[in-house]
Order: structure tokens, then C-alpha cells, then sequence
């Protein structure tokens, strides 16, 4: 007797859903790809987002920049009291003050995105705000940028060897005179700069960014005046954010010194120099990385302090001479630089950090 094996099923299989061709598919097999474009779509919203609120900000402020503007030329003796209403319409309108907000609004984003163009500059009409920015932006780039390098670079070094030392004297002189002085403002420690070195001593100048009998150039004296009368600026910001920059590198690698493969890697004979730089380091400078963009913004308003105080040609003295005369064009245009500028750096870093960090995956 033979039985008959049973009749076989056929099941339906769900077939694949993930798409074979098209913009999909590709993004699909190019996750890079697809990770940058996604983030660069969010950066233009952000960007968007923070130039929109930037905008209305400044126009909600009180005060009025065409009488500002008016008081001026009557001062200079160019002013017609007879043709103050047209006087008063052409200001507006080619300041873009006429209408109501949201058409200034369309008004200055197109003027922006499509020719960047500012407007005229209140502090030195009619001169575009862009080319009294661009003046002054080189300063700025030239003390900020290499002191915001030098204190991130200073204070990963001193950091990483305080939480490798950790328990030694030096160690922890570092990181009591961080936690001291970590959260003192740029301006305070510009204070102690300019009375020691400048009034007491002698050595430093205090204020302008070179000797004005030096005609500016790329002459060796030109540029030894510019060092010299930009040290102390300088200085304050790399003092304040080494000392920053230390106490948190210092935190974070506490904790990764008890990791199973830093004993491993000691237990293999490695020296601990080499434990230090190729193993431990590498898991502390990644966040600090990103963290470096973030605080670009913070830098960049405590050096509006120091600039003032230093008289420095910066774009923090154009800023605090804008707001002074209602200049909301040149206000604007400083205000959208510091936002473009802490939002692409973050942006670079976003995209970098999946390269330097393989542990870093892209989104799906």
C-alpha cells in the first residue's frame, strides 16, 4: 500500500517593495549621496528659517532709520525742508521701508537670493551695506578664525594629556583653572590684557588693528603692525576658549579610559604616547568636532565686546554703530553673515563626520 505524498501549496512570496529604478533606487544604493543631499535640503530650511526671523526681529525694533537719516543731512546743511515728503518716499523706498512687512519682506529676500544685494548702508550712505561689510570682514575672519583655531587646538592637546594624566599635578592645575575661568567673559580677561600689558607695561598697543603711520599693504612692517596690534584681541579669545575647550575634552576622555581596548592595546606593549593619539584621542576630538561649529556663534558675540573695546574694524564695531543709527541694512547683512556662517560650518561638519567616524551611519 502506498500513500501519495500530500499536494504542495504554492505560497504568493510578498515581492520586494524597495524600487529598482528611479531617484529612489539610486538614493538606495548611494547612502553618501542620499545623507547629503537630506541634510543639505535642512540646511537650506534652517538657513531660511533663521533669515526670516532675523528679518522681522529687526524690523519690530522701535525708531525710525529715515529720521535718523534725515537729522544727518540736515546737519550737513543738504536737507530741503520744503521737499520733505519726497525726500522722506525715495528713503523709503530705496531702503525698502515702504508697504507693509511681509512685502518688505519679499522685497529684501529677492534683493538677497537672487542679486545679494543689501541695500544702502545708513552709517555711510549711499555706499551698499555689503561693501561696508566686506570692508570690514576680512578683521573680523582674521582675529576670530585663527584664535577660534588655536584655542580649539590648544585646549584639545592640554585636555586629552589632563584626562590621560589624571590625578597628577599638572593635571589638575589645568582643569581647576578651566573650571575657574571657562565661563569668564572674552571682555573681562581683554580688560586684565589691556591694563597689564598696554598701562602698566607698556608693551602691547590697546586699541586700532595697526599703526596708522604704516601705509596698509602686504609690506613686512604692515603685517608685523597688524600682529602686534591684534595680540591682545587675540589673546582674550584663545585664553577664554582654551580653557573651555580643555574642560570638556577632559571629560570626555575620563570615561573612555577604562575602555577594554585601550587595556589591550596596553597589554600589547603599545607605548602610552601612542595609546593616547591613535586610540583614546580619536573617540574624544570626533563630538568635539561638531561641538567646534556650534560654537562659532558664541565666539563670534563676545568678539563684538572685544572689537569695541579695542577699537577694532571688525564686523563687531560696524555691528554696534548699525544698531546705534537704526542701520537695520547693515544690521541685517552682519546678523545673516554670523547665521550663514555657524549653519555652513555645521553643515561641513555633518558631512565629514560619517567619513572620519566609520561608527557614524548614514540616515536611511
Amino acid at each position: 500500500m502506498t500513500t501519495e505524498a500530500p499536494p504542495v501549496v504554492a505560497v504568493d512570496r510578498p515581492q520586494d517593495s524597495a524600487p529598482t529604478t528611479g531617484v529612489r533606487a539610486w538614493l538606495s544604493r548611494h547612502p553618501l549621496a542620499a545623507y547629503a543631499i537630506r541634510r543639505f535640503g535642512l540646511y537650506l530650511v534652517e538657513l531660511w528659517g533663521a533669515l526670516t526671523i532675523a528679518f522681522f526681529f529687526f524690523r519690530l525694533m522701535p525708531g525710525d532709520p529715515i529720521q535718523t537719516l534725515i537729522q544727518t543731512l540736515q546737519q550737513n546743511y543738504i536737507y530741503n525742508q520744503q521737499a520733505s515728503a519726497e525726500i522722506i518716499a525715495r528713503y523709503q523706498h530705496e531702503f525698502g521701508l515702504d508697504g507693509n512687512f511681509f512685502s518688505q519682506y519679499l522685497k529684501y529676500m529677492e534683493k538677497l537670493v537672487l542679486h545679494g544685494d543689501l541695500g544702502p548702508s545708513l552709517i555711510n550712505y549711499p555706499t551698499p551695506a555689503q561693501d561696508v561689510i566686506l570692508r570690514a570682514l576680512p578683521w573680523t575672519i582674521g582675529l576670530l578664525g585663527i584664535s577660534a583655531v588655536l584655542a580649539w587646538v590648544f585646549g584639545i592637546i592640554i585636555g586629552a594629556v589632563a584626562g590621560w594624566r589624571r590625578g597628577k599635578l599638572g593635571s589638575s592645575v589645568a582643569t581647576n583653572l578651566s573650571i575657574a575661568l571657562s565661563h569668564v567673559p572674552y571682555f573681562f580677561i581683554a580688560l586684565i590684557l589691556v591694563y597689564v600689558f598696554a598701562y602698566s607695561l607698556g608693551m602691547l598697543p590697546a586699541r586700532s588693528a595697526y599703526d596708522s603711520r604704516i601705509e596698509p599693504g602686504l609690506s613686512p612692517d604692515f603685517i608685523g603692525s597688524v600682529l602686534k596690534y591684534g595680540l591682545l584681541p587675540g589673546l582674550s579669545i584663545v585664553i577664554i576658549g582654551t580653557f573651555s575647550w580643555i574642560l570638556s575634552t577632559r571629560m570626555l576622555m575620563v570615561p573612555v579610559l577604562g575602555e577594554d581596548y585601550l587595556v589591550y592595546a596596553e597589554a600589547k606593549g603599545l607605548k602610552g604616547w601612542r595609546i593616547l593619539t591613535r586610540y583614546a584621542l580619536r573617540n574624544c576630538y570626533l563630538p568635539q568636532i561638531t561641538a567646534f561649529g556650534i560654537s562659532l556663534g558664541f565666539i563670534f558675540n563676545g568678539n563684538v565686546l572685544v572689537e569695541q573695546l579695542f577699537n577694532y574694524p571688525g564686523l563687531g564695531t560696524t555691528l554696534v554703530t548699525a544698531i546705534q543709527q537704526l542701520d537695520f541694512n547693515t544690521i541685517l547683512g552682519v546678523t545673516n553673515i554670523a547665521i550663514f556662517s555657524v549653519l555652513t560650518a555645521v553643515l561641513i561638519l555633518d558631512l565629514l563626520l560619517p567619513l572620519l567616524d566609520p561608527r557614524v551611519k548614514y540616515w536611511k
